[in-house]
């Protein structure tokens, strides 16, 4: 896949893993983000194909780099990667336009799934 990714997560261990999935599932271009704020600088600078982000992270939350996003009129596919399950929260993101989440832990098909489910959409 010649696509182009942004990873938002504080986590430097669940980076490592996720951009091990995102390697196997043949996307090699990722560029990494520690935390919300990092995450909005570098999408503002460079053009993403799809965004992958955590909910809760320092300087910025994962929904507050989603509504960013979609306040910038990107219509990109935003994951969300995170344990956030409670139900006013998850409709928040919905409201916000998140385009899918991914709960932790995640076993790395589910993840490749969501990958190609996205990005073949945006190659059609």
């Amino acid at each position: 896949m010649d696509q182009k990714v942004l990873l938002a997560d504080d986590s430097g261990v669940m980076r490592k893993i996720i951009l091990r999935a995102l390697n196997a599932a043949g996307v090699t271009d990722v560029v990494e983000a520690a935390d919300g704020a990092q995450a909005w600088t570098a999408f503002q600078t460079t053009q993403f194909d799809m965004v992958l982000t955590d909910w809760n992270m320092p300087m910025m939350t994962g929904l507050d780099l989603l509504k960013n996003i979609r306040q910038a009129g990107s219509t990109i596919p935003v994951i969300m990667i995170t344990t956030e399950s409670e139900r006013g929260r998850v409709i928040e993101a919905i409201q916000a336009g998140v385009s899918d989440f991914l709960p932790k832990p995640f076993e790395n098909e589910l993840l490749q799934e969501k990958l190609v489910k996205h990005l073949s959409a945006l190659a059609s």
